[in-house]
């Protein structure tokens, strides 16, 4: 049961070391783009490249369940597959479900945990197999998987990175089920922290923050939704930030100090950061040497008005 990209290489991975899968369960087909033209998910694609049943419900109901109940299976896999499982679907496996959740559990539960860590300027995250139960990312821990987090790292670029090293856990974890080696560990929830749904205001850039709680916001929201702020009344948005000055302390904050070979160096409250790319309303984001070309933007102007 899985429905992003985030799920595709799990996929591959299963076919690829044969394992018997049943059905594979996925969102419906939605619509995108201009032309609002109906596009199965990746791991739909994927499902019917490799000639597997796939199953496509509204709702996990009994309608689903009676579905899934005719298949008898003995597991089911479950790696972001956008809704909430019923307990009563869960229970329909033998060995019930197990997840793979994008962060080091109990911490950052729910569905944005790669974006938030960035956003929190997070050293570390990892992977977390679990077997499922009825609440939000609550269940016993199998395996964990913990990963740094790089510098300048976007949470495009992590969400990559932990997508590779999924497979390779869940087979760990299979393995180590079969063979008696693994223990369930329950989760401590005075520990848990929690990651929501990531929407376009929380993109808006405030440059009274500081530099490294900047970056953390812009590296969080690349490439999905944009962190963005305003020049003479048009928006535009960020990507891709470093470090430039992490203690200095501006008056002007929002001011271009210039452009080196980085990027654009902008001033906060305190510090300042480097934005590699910018990308204008209607427009493709573009490095910002380029941007700059067709752009009135140059040391001195001041950005958030």
């Amino acid at each position: 049961m899985g429905t992003p990209q985030f799920a595709v290489p799990t996929l591959r991975t299963l076919i690829h070391e044969e394992y018997k899968i049943l059905s594979v369960v996925t969102q419906p087909d939605k619509p995108k783009g201009r032309g609002q033209k109906l596009t199965p998910s990746p791991v739909k694609i994927l499902a019917e490249e490799n000639n597997l049943t796939v199953l496509q419900p509204e709702r996990l109901d009994d309608s689903f369940l009676n579905l899934i109940l005719a298949l008898k299976p003995d597991l089911l896999i479950v790696v972001a597959f956008g809704q909430i499982i019923p307990g009563k679907v869960l229970s329909s496996a033998k060995w019930g479900g197990i997840n793979i959740h994008a962060s080091l559990l109990p911490k950052y539960r729910g569905s944005a945990p790669i974006q938030w860590a960035i956003i929190n300027n997070e050293k570390k995250t990892g992977l977390t197999t679990m077997f499922m139960d009825e609440g939000l990312d609550t269940g016993p821990i199998l395996i964990q998987q913990e990963v740094d987090i790089l510098e300048g790292e976007t949470a495009g670029q992590l969400h990559d990175r932990l997508s590779s090293l999924a497979p390779g856990l869940l087979i760990k974890t299979l393995q180590g089920l079969a063979e008696g080696t693994i223990k369930r560990r329950k989760q401590d929830d005075s520990l848990a922290t929690y990651a929501s749904k990531l929407t376009k205001e929380q993109g808006l850039i405030d440059w009274s923050w500081p530099a490294e709680r900047l970056c953390g916001l812009i590296r969080g929201l690349d490439p999905w939704p944009g962190a963005f702020t305003y020049y003479n009344g048009k928006m535009l948005k960020m990507f891709g930030c470093f470090l430039a000055n992490n203690r200095k302390t501006f008056s002007v904050p929002g001011r271009i100090k210039g452009l080196t070979e980085k990027g654009l160096e902008i001033e906060a409250v305190k510090g300042s950061i480097i934005v590699r790319e910018i990308q204008a309303p209607g427009k493709k984001r573009m490095p910002v040497k380029e941007f700059l070309k067709g752009s009135r933007l140059s040391s001195g102007s001041i950005l958030g008005k």
